[in-house]
């Protein structure tokens, strides 16, 4: 009976400690949760504010002309700009996407030990360096020093690479993701080295390829500054000639004509932003669709 009422008395005394104990893991969970929802709501309001601000401005003076008309000084449309900034994407994507995913399957699949090391240090500095910086030395080296002029072809080595870090990284990080028996199966087949790439690694990690590649063509098209160096600005759509014609892009609007007393040139501006906006949100459908195909064919 004594020990009966001990065991009671020793569990009635150890039960406060472990309802404290609960109480402060309830309260460090909540606290934690608010943290992370205050970090997401530091992320999603800025965007918001910016995206109702450039939607307030640009929907009520929008007009269907500026997709069809060209710039005229600081009025007009921006059919010119539309189509210098879907070139000059492309481009990025040929010259920037194919060295970068290149680079990426060689540090990932052959380079070894210190070679690894120095190329991935090369791309790191490389994405540390201002756009503003290679935008003035893609000024120096090609628009002066090889007499290229503003042009299509300055712009685009230019955009490619800034872009080639994030591509190169992103396609690293996808081929090491896939698994090591995808590769010792097929060695254990006898299937050549290049088979085995082309047609089962580099489909498994094509979502992830893929989603650095928008990322930095995002990035890419987005910019101002070193298209001011290396682009310039045209009132007219490109003409095809890589070099000593400059190009019209999105960014020229925004960046020139929001600060300019004429009602029309602000107009532009608020237009251009959100066409460009537009853009991006394009990019990522695009981004969604061949991960999803992507998808559907890894199950397959």
């Amino acid at each position: 009976m004594n020990e009966s009422v001990a065991d009671t008395t020793g569990g009635i005394s150890a039960s406060p400690p472990r309802r404290a104990v609960a109480a402060r893991r309830r309260i460090v969970d909540t606290l934690f949760w608010a943290a992370c929802l205050c970090c997401l709501a530091l992320v999603i309001l800025p965007t918001l504010w910016m995206l109702i601000g450039v939607l307030g401005r640009a929907l009520p003076v929008f007009h269907f002309s500026v997709l069809v008309q060209d710039s005229k000084g600081s009025g007009g449309g921006l059919r010119n700009a539309i189509i210098g900034t879907a070139v000059l994407g492309l481009g990025v994507v040929l010259v920037g996407g194919t060295v970068s995913v290149l680079a990426g399957i060689y540090i990932s699949e052959f380079a070894t030990g210190r070679t690894r090391s120095v190329l991935r240090g090369a791309y790191e500095v490389l994405s540390g360096i201002p756009s503003i910086v290679l935008g003035y030395v893609g000024y120096l080296a090609l628009v002066v020093y090889f007499d290229w002029g503003f042009s299509l072809a300055a712009g685009v080595l230019v955009l490619s690479v800034m872009s080639i870090p994030y591509i190169a990284k992103a396609t690293e990080s996808s081929l090491g993701q896939v698994p090591t028996s995808y590769r010792e199966g097929a060695e254990a087949l006898g299937l050549p080295t290049g088979w085995v790439l082309r047609r089962i690694v580099l489909k498994s990690a094509l979502p992830g390829i893929v989603t650095g590649m928008l990322v930095a063509l995002a990035l890419a098209i987005g910019e101002t500054a070193p298209m001011l160096y290396t682009a310039g600005w045209s009132d007219s759509p490109p003409t095809g000639a890589l070099t000593g014609s400059p190009v019209a892009y999105l960014t020229y609007p925004i960046w020139t004509f929001y600060n300019q007393p004429s009602r029309s040139a602000q107009n532009l501006s608020y237009e251009s932003a959100f066409l460009l906006i537009v853009f991006l949100l394009v990019l990522i459908a695009l981004g969604r669709l061949v991960t999803w195909l992507a998808g559907r064919h890894s199950e397959s």
